[in-house]
């Protein structure tokens, strides 16, 4: 039988990118869906401990750390998992700890769904996280290094769809089972629901191929070959495979043969190691500073305490602002390999800081009621530009910018450095709200206008070019400085192509300086 069911060129691609949606979808679902079910009369009733709807005055800002420590648990424990999953990604390889990671998660869903002791709800949250983390920072590498240059950004950034997709879903289902109600079947459902796309991610996993980069790191050339002919479509041993299998081999042998270890990380070396870590890290805190956490984790709530609707309209408005999301999804996807990342990340920055200011404007009266209601278009506007330069993208660049015997380490620690972010983003974002109301809508303000010049001065186009150009990118760099002024500079070759370059200047120098010492 024909390995992977006889697929091959654009139908694996396709067959890759469907593994991935289930994979990230179940993400964004575990992003929201505690959000979609704290408002949740039967939920409150049987952890009073997280009520803030029912409770006033210092029981309520009591109940908001407790919900904002609780909620916020699962983004903690997804700091150690994205970690975990960084040992286990290079130890046994993407699909294995995909598997893994799937498992851990369902666990957690099952655990949360099924509690009657606050303690059991907690565990179920610490196991969500560490599964949850684990497999989208995994599923990033793996879709990362089975795409093509000239696709990958579609590919990857795709990531924004399948989050977003989770996002609906969620709140959608929180807000259609809270008919059901006083039945506590209203949130247990909602919670235990990734259960199904796990299973789905757990059967076919193995029926899809294996990163070809992981397989080379193992001496495993054959089957590199082969899988890059599946996935080009072409002669395991034709001229497409041929350079690719070049490149790859070229760039492992710069790197010490590929062997690197996590203290690697954090020497700079020829590669410039460090400094590709750090912008990887940094691109994942953006992700998580934006403010998305804010409005994602708590929309019903934003919506019913800061913009005063009544619940069900909350409900029905915080589901409905996640389709922003998934509109900007598909932009994300259709624009990032024709205009870069770097234009996009710019753009999305510059109008997420615009949206929060006039958030912050038009709530700051709470008597103001068309205030309040235009609000309600900035959000949805915020949640769209968001999308279109930062939910998938970040998690792209940081899998393109890190070098390809690292690869797996540097996505895990900044994968973990997102959550830790996420983290306290999660657990300040209730008491900030009780204590400072609109005006926390400024500190998002602030953070996004202070991304503009960071992106635009550190950040290099990684646009249309093969991971192995990437390195040569850095490579060619001296410093922090001027690495976006090489990417611009240097052309769209073949890591191999470029080091011929190199030898032939070098030759053309060494006999221009023979020829003037005979003159």
């Amino acid at each position: 039988m024909a390995r992977f069911g006889g697929l091959r060129g654009s139908k694996l691609h396709l067959a890759v990118w469907a593994e991935a949606w289930f994979g990230i979808m179940i993400f964004g679902f575990n992003q929201t869906s505690a959000g979609g079910v704290l408002a949740d009369v039967t939920f409150n009733k049987q952890f009073p401990r997280m009520d803030t709807l029912t409770t006033s005055g210092s029981l309520q800002a009591y109940n908001a750390k407790i919900q904002g420590t609780v909620v916020a648990m699962y983004t903690l424990f997804g700091v150690f998992g994205a970690l975990g999953c960084t040992f286990l990604g290079d130890k046994l390889g993407r699909r294995k700890t995909i598997f893994i990671a799937s498992i851990v998660q369902a666990i957690g869903a099952i655990l949360q769904a099924s509690s009657f002791a606050f303690a059991q709800f907690i565990i179920g949250r610490i196991f969500l996280g560490l599964g949850t983390a684990g497999m989208v920072a995994t599923i990033s590498v793996w879709q990362s290094e089975v795409s093509k240059a000239e696709n990958r950004g579609e590919h990857v950034s795709a990531f924004g769809i399948f989050c977003s997709s989770g996002m609906v879903l969620a709140l959608f289902l929180a807000f259609g089972m809270g008919y059901t109600q006083p039945n506590s079947v209203s949130w247990r459902f909602p919670l235990i629901f990734t259960v199904l796309p796990s299973i789905l991610v757990c059967c076919g996993i193995f029926k899809l191929p294996e990163s070809p980069r992981w397989l080379s790191k193992q001496g495993r050339w054959e089957e590199t070959r082969e899988i890059l002919g599946l996935l080009y479509d072409d002669d395991p041993h034709g001229d497409i495979v041929n350079k690719e299998v070049q490149d790859v081999q070229i760039s492992l042998e710069r790197a010490s043969k590929g062997k690197g270890n996590l203290g690697a990380m954090f020497k700079m070396g020829p590669q410039r190691t460090f400094h590709r870590v750090i912008i990887a890290a940094v691109a994942q805190i953006m992700l998580q500073m934006s403010g998305i956490n804010a409005i994602v984790y708590y929309a019903p709530s934003i919506y019913e305490n800061q913009l005063q609707f009544s619940g069900k309209i909350s409900s029905v408005l915080a589901a409905s602002s996640q389709l922003a999301l998934v509109i900007g999804s598909f932009c994300c996807a259709y624009t990032v390999d024709r205009f870069g990342r770097r234009k996009l990340m710019l753009f999305s920055a510059s109008a997420m800081s615009i949206c929060f200011a006039c958030i912050a404007g038009l709530t700051s009266n709470p008597d103001n009621k068309p205030a309040l209601k235009a609000a309600v278009f900035f959000v949805f506007l915020y949640c769209f530009v968001y999308v279109l330069g930062f939910l998938g993208i970040p998690f792209l660049y940081a899998s393109e910018v890190a070098p390809t015997h690292l690869r797996a380490s540097v996505c895990g620690l900044s994968t973990a450095i997102s959550w830790l972010f996420n983290f306290l983003v999660a657990e300040v974002t209730p008491t900030a709200f009780t204590n400072l109301g609109w005006k926390y809508f400024l500190v998002f303000f602030c953070l996004n206008a202070a991304f503009v010049p960071i992106i635009y001065v550190f950040f290099p186009e990684t646009s249309q070019r093969s991971l192995e150009e990437i390195d040569q990118i850095f490579e060619s760099s001296t410093s922090i400085f001027d690495s976006v002024s090489v990417a611009k500079k240097l052309p769209k070759l073949h890591l191999a192509e470029h080091l011929q370059q190199e030898k032939e200047a070098d030759v053309a120098v060494a006999e221009a300086s023979h020829v003037e010492e005979v003159v």
